[in-house]
């Protein structure tokens, strides 16, 4: 482990950064679910964006900081993190198959979200304050990460639970399968076909981005996306 004190300085940035990140992405979930007539993630105190709520001791914490301090993000793509899964029960919903989908795509969402209102500040602030470049580009890689890599058609992650709603997969071999994917995940990070195709997918994911700070300032864009 580096111990430089600016290692230090902007693993800890990440890290938080991250976490800020995946706690939104839970909310995401959680809120959309509400609105949609499931009382359950307000039940369980989800619809919140306090972190305590949604953080996962090891998805949120431990494999990050051991990402970003021992590997430095090498071994895992910089976005590999998670929150404690939002509970929802569909029987709730007006329409079950499509108010489900739309809460899986309501994490992917909430993180491009977040992504659009750093670029927007970002490409009128950045001209003035160059060292907030380095900050948009790295939210903005981030959220724009773990959206993509949510989208992923693999459970659990959110386009796994698209997938079984779109094809019909029972509960039952959903959590089955479930329970052995996230080996096929790390299996598939650690691969580099398949970790240059996912960041292929988020440099790809960012071009309107880059396109919107273009339009609104090419200087902005010139640092940020130069950084």
């Amino acid at each position: 482990m580096d111990l430089d004190p600016i290692f230090l300085r902007d693993g800890l940035l990440i890290f938080f950064l991250l976490a800020a990140s995946v706690v939104v992405h839970e909310w995401g979930h959680a809120i959309a679910a509400h609105l949609l007539g499931d009382d359950t993630p307000r039940m369980d105190g989800r619809v919140t964006l306090d972190p305590r709520a949604h953080f996962d001791l090891f998805g949120t914490i431990i494999v990050p900081l051991i990402n970003i301090f021992i590997f430095g993000g090498g071994v895992l793509v910089p976005f590999f993190a998670w929150g404690k899964p939002v509970i929802t029960n569909p029987l709730n919903f007006r329409n079950r198959i499509r108010d489900d989908i739309l809460v899986s795509l309501a994490g992917p969402a909430a993180n491009l979200l977040v992504a659009f209102v750093a670029i927007l500040v970002g490409s009128f602030i950045v001209p003035s304050v160059p060292r907030f470049g380095e900050l948009v580009k790295t939210l903005l890689v981030m959220n724009v990460g773990l959206a993509v890599f949510n989208l992923l058609p693999v459970p659990p992650l959110d386009g796994g639970s698209m997938l079984r709603r779109l094809v019909g997969i029972s509960d039952e071999a959903y959590l089955m399968m479930s329970r052995w994917s996230w080996l096929v995940l790390l299996v598939m990070i650690r691969l580099t076909f398949c970790r240059d195709f996912i960041l292929r997918l988020v440099e790809l994911t960012c071009e309107p981005y880059y396109g919107l700070c273009i339009s609104i300032s090419r200087r902005a864009a010139a640092i940020i996306f130069s950084t």
